[in-house]
């Protein structure tokens, strides 16, 4: 097994394949380094793609101390992986919780991210619901610890944005759910308290998303309703922001529409590559709706 170890001293379990241009995915709350094994089929043939355990999620170590799980620890964790397999700049594609540490990966480590996936990113950012998914969240630790991960995910697994992919795919839904069984009680619920209910709101960092110059894929199922608002707020906020929502599609995007996800993102960082992915045309502008003169 490969091992990054973060500046904490936490080792991260990372795996890749391929050979090329890299690209680092990172996980969401209820899947792990696992997750991204059709990306992985699909885009490990022309790039050299690494995946890895998230902090709390075994073969990674799982620390007892809530204090150390977080959303700067997890943008930090991606870079500890980066330079323990030897990468300098990549293009980085996260998941929901993944997705909010690509995101904050762009602000932080501009120069080290080629670009990024920002996909499923958005519970807890609407203003109106920050106080809700704090309390939802921590409500969601305290029953990993009470029931214990393989029942309780049978809950969590049929959660209102997770039902598209058992309709669309019951058998990939199950093999979801059973991994999700299978994570760390004691992970999970550090994971929601320290990382999910903390984690700052994307409209927290409007004036510093506008600066950065990071080309950027959105991602949003529209069904996934608490990510589309913040979709549409990265997409006209990013300078050099790409929006896709995937009809009748849930938040488990990568699993549930991998056809779609892989043509999509292989596209994207192609297009990066070229230099074909730049700003928007300042002739583009949103006041204004036909041209007259």
């Amino acid at each position: 097994m490969s091992y990054a170890h973060a500046p904490d001293g936490v080792r991260l379990h990372y795996e890749e394949a391929g050979s090329g241009s890299p690209v680092v995915f990172v996980h969401e709350f209820g899947g792990s380094y696992l997750s991204w094994e059709p990306q992985l089929r699909a885009l490990a043939r022309r790039h050299r793609c690494i995946t890895f355990a998230a902090r709390g999620y075994p073969p990674s170590d799982v620390p007892d101390d809530v204090d150390r799980y977080s959303q700067a620890l997890a943008v930090r964790d991606i870079a500890a992986v980066m330079d323990a397999a030897g990468v300098d700049r990549a293009h980085v594609v996260g998941l929901s919780m993944g997705g909010f540490a690509a995101l904050h990966f762009g602000l932080d480590f501009p120069d080290r991210a080629r670009s990024l996936v920002v996909a499923g990113a958005g519970y807890g950012a609407e203003k109106q619901y920050e106080a809700y998914f704090r309390n939802v969240s921590l409500e969601v630790a305290k029953q990993f610890e009470r029931q214990g991960s393989k029942q309780f995910a049978a809950t969590y697994a049929l959660g209102p944005s997770r039902v598209q992919f058992q309709n669309k795919d019951p058998r990939g839904w199950r093999e979801f759910a059973e991994m999700l069984a299978q994570h760390s009680s004691t992970g999970a619920a550090n994971t929601m308290r320290g990382f999910q209910a903390r984690r700052p709101s994307i409209y927290d960092f409007e004036e510093r998303l506008r600066a950065m110059r990071v080309p950027t894929l959105v991602v949003v199922g529209d069904e996934d309703d608490h990510c589309l608002q913040p979709g549409i707020f990265m997409k006209k906020t990013i300078p050099a922001c790409g929006l896709l929502v995937l009809p009748k599609t849930g938040h488990t995007l990568n699993l549930e529409e991998p056809d779609h996800f892989n043509r999509f993102v292989g596209d994207f960082i192609a297009l990066v590559e070229a230099d074909r992915w730049s700003p928007r045309d300042p002739r583009a502008t949103p006041a204004q709706i036909m041209k007259t003169e």
